[in-house]
């Protein structure tokens, strides 16, 4: 488009509509500045906004599903956007949903995913979930009482940056499970385990002294204000990319020494196993397997088991993948297969395998005063899970 006169400058305002996961502009114009002439470019910019919308239901479809989500949960949810990532002139919002009783004396369950861009699976399971309790909602007479005795919390796409790009770090090269302020006490595996050599890297932890990546804090922010400010909660976050079987990690991974809790965690294990003695979970400590640097679910549990009498369980879903990739190897060749199913029929198996999972955290810690253990039985719980998974 050739200009006369003076140069053109934009006019108009760059808004978001409620839940856009990505920039529109309306009403743009172009004007000659210091005029009152006007030469508007709305259809030049109405015929790209559908490629810019098929770009989003292509490289992310995760976003655009959790936005419909959050619009047909209406009232029932609390949503809030505590920090957005732009990227490719484009914003992408982190969403966290929160349902459920606000009260501080109820117990929070939270669920988080999407911390790796490459692990979209952990994502879908979480929407999954939610679309299925929003479904609920509507005519679920019983998940309104049991809502009315806890709270739900979600930040089910930590990451949209690196999901957008399909890397496993963030925007500026910061893998997020490496970025908290925490070192490891014991040798971790090189480079696995976190490094400060290059963001260019693989397992880039971020600056030595530096902040938090924004992402990591929005996490950190929303656990501190609605998990651990509660007596007891259950945080579980959602992975995949280890093994062939789907396992149940709780901390620590910068070292072998056991959790302040982990008689509680051996009774809820217990506890699954007898109400779900079918289950193909491998409940154990990360650092049984590998430990690393800046976990972020080993910083906040430090930080919240320095309230006395407060309970917090941190837990991660490490889904499987390895299977998939066995049971197709030239899942090898694309990054992301290897942390994700890609037949329609694995995905749908995957999507519906962790929901009793899922449901049971929800009936876990609303009855948590039913089967925490206490005194002598607290100790004897503590032994037994030394012996499972640290004496074995």
């Amino acid at each position: 488009m050739a200009w006369r006169g003076k140069q053109p400058c934009l006019g108009g305002n760059k808004i978001h509509g409620k839940h856009d996961g990505f920039v529109t502009w309306r009403s743009a114009q172009i004007s000659p500045c210091g005029t009152s002439g006007t030469a508007v470019i709305s259809a030049t910019l109405a015929a790209t906004l559908p490629f810019r919308r098929l770009m989003i239901e292509k490289n992310l479809p995760e976003l655009v599903m959790l936005k419909r989500l959050i619009d047909e949960g209406g009232s029932h949810l609390e949503v809030a956007a505590p920090c957005s990532i732009a990227m490719d002139g484009r914003e992408f919002p982190v969403y966290s949903i929160a349902m459920g009783n606000p009260s501080p004396d109820v117990p929070v369950l939270g669920f988080f995913g999407g911390i790796h861009g490459l692990e979209r699976i952990g994502t879908q399971v979480l929407l999954s979930f939610l679309e299925s309790l929003i479904a609920r909602l509507r005519w679920d007479a019983t998940l309104h009482q049991q809502l009315e005795s806890m709270r739900l919390v979600f930040m089910p796409l930590v990451n949209p940056g690196g999901m957008w790009q399909a890397t496993r770090c963030n925007p500026q090269g910061v893998d997020l499970m490496r970025n908290a302020p925490l070192s490891a006490r014991e040798k971790v595996p090189f480079m696995l385990g976190g490094q400060r050599y290059s963001a260019r890297l693989p397992w880039y932890r971020g600056a030595a002294g530096g902040p938090m990546e924004v992402e990591s804090q929005a996490v950190c922010d929303l656990v501190e204000r609605e998990l651990l400010s509660r007596q007891f909660s259950i945080a579980l976050d959602c992975h995949s990319g280890f093994g062939l079987r789907d396992r149940i990690w709780f901390p620590h991974a910068h070292t072998q020494v056991p959790i302040e809790h982990l008689a509680e965690i051996g009774a809820l294990e217990e506890l699954f196993s007898q109400s779900y003695p079918n289950h193909n979970y491998v409940f154990e400590p990360q650092s049984r397997q590998y430990r690393t640097h800046g976990d972020l679910w080993d910083y906040l549990y430090l930080n919240g088991t320095s309230y006395s009498g407060r309970v917090f369980l941190p837990l991660t879903l490490e889904m499987g993948s390895w299977r998939w990739v066995k049971k197709n190897p030239r899942q090898l060749f694309n990054r992301v297969s290897i942390f994700n199913p890609t037949a329609a029929h694995r995905l749908q198996r995957v999507l519906r395998r962790h929901l009793v999972w899922f449901d049971f955290l929800m009936r876990a810690a609303s009855s948590h005063g039913r089967w925490m253990p206490e005194g002598l039985l607290r100790k004897a719980q503590r032994r037994r899970a030394l012996a499972q998974w640290y004496e074995s």
